[in-house]
């Protein structure tokens, strides 16, 4: 059994973060000795979700160029520069076999370095809408593996395998964590469970909707499970003294989460469209209007066009909320219906057929 050394780099928001632990996982599974190491950027939640995963990391001092002219801005040349001695130092001394990218600020230098080595890498596009540091990557990477059709527009065409995105594996058999969610979150099993998630880092606009909402959303006899986001739980925190009601800054055990639930009302970044779409619940995606192309009302809609799930766009919640979230209540055979529907559309083997390509790309790599 070959002694293969891995890098992955990815971060700054779970989308990037959790396909790479899955990534990692599958091939820890396959190749048993094998050594792993994550490439995050300094002082992002990678820093923190890599660890309790059980995978060493190195951060380095790396973040994007703001839309807005700031002084943040002024700094970028020096941390790029920065990062590219770091993630230098990093490929020589822990001399990767592959490398693989899933995005977000640290995967750019850390996979500059590694291709201009000639070390075989891959990168892993999430959504329909690539960010800047994958379109550049591409050009060297020897794989890219997508989620979306038409991504020729900005990858190479001979480069790409629609894979889907990979998931958490815990996530394939929820049925049979149900009780299990239940207990671990102090659920009544006679009451139907709102689940509110508004991305890894929460999201404004869902935790003011959900606070204005709180009062009739209790008149449907449901309690409601609701991750906030680190960055609102101090200003949320209060509402966990509702009966009913409990606020949590981040949520760790997704797949009883996901068990717990009834109806899921969530952002549609594409990690999390993918591992609703395996979960298999109704959903009410309020897409962020915030991100490039609009990328994530194109995820929602996509779904929306297969009867899979219910959309509502940040710009329509008042007036649209009350009524679409009343007739999904009111009516369990459109509960069934769209959770039956957005099953079908799962990709459930992404994460393997990814490996296989990394296991591709190993075998050509020089020991």
């Amino acid at each position: 059994m070959s002694h293969y050394k891995i890098i992955l780099s990815g971060g700054g928001t779970g989308g990037h973060i959790y396909p790479a632990i899955a990534i990692a996982n599958e091939l820890k599974s396959r190749h048993k000795d094998a050594e792993f190491l994550f490439v995050g950027a300094k002082d992002r939640m990678e820093m923190d979700k890599v660890p309790q995963a059980g995978y060493d990391i190195i951060g380095l001092w790396i973040s994007g160029i703001q839309r807005k002219l700031t002084i943040k801005n002024l700094t970028f040349p020096f941390k790029l520069l920065s990062s590219l001695l770091k993630a230098r130092k990093i490929v020589k001394n822990f001399k990767p076999d592959v490398v693989i990218g899933t995005g977000g600020f640290a995967s750019g230098p850390l996979l500059q370095v590694a291709t201009s080595r000639g070390i075989p890498s891959l990168i892993q596009e999430q959504n329909s809408y690539p960010g800047i540091t994958n379109k550049l990557l591409s050009k060297k990477a020897n794989k890219i593996c997508v989620a979306y059709d038409g991504l020729e527009r900005f990858f190479p065409s001979d480069k790409i395998i629609k894979t889907g995105n990979p998931v958490r594996q815990d996530l394939l058999n929820i049925d049979d964590k149900r009780q299990e969610a239940l207990s671990l979150f102090g659920l009544e099993k006679e009451k139907k469970t709102l689940l509110v998630l508004g991305g890894s880092l929460g999201s404004r606009r869902i935790n003011e909707l959900i606070e204005k909402e709180l009062d009739y959303l209790l008149t449907h006899n449901i309690q409601v499970v609701w991750q906030c986001g680190k960055l609102y739980y101090d200003q949320y925190k209060i509402y966990s003294h509702t009966k009913n009601i409990q606020v949590h800054a981040f949520i760790n055990d997704m797949a009883c989460a996901y068990a717990s639930a009834d109806i899921i009302i969530s952002r549609a970044g594409a990690s999390s469209v993918s591992e609703l779409c395996i979960v298999g619940k109704p959903v009410i995606f309020i897409p962020s209007p915030n991100v490039a192309e609009d990328h994530q009302a194109k995820n929602a809609q996509a779904i929306v066009d297969e009867d899979a799930a219910i959309l509502i766009r940040e710009a329509d919640l008042e007036v649209d909320f009350q009524n679409k979230f009343t007739q999904l209540m009111v009516s369990p055979e459109r509960q069934k219906q769209l959770g039956e529907n957005i099953k079908k559309l799962a990709l459930v083997n992404a994460t393997s057929e990814i490996a296989d390509e990394v296991d591709k790309l190993l075998k050509q790599s020089i020991k």
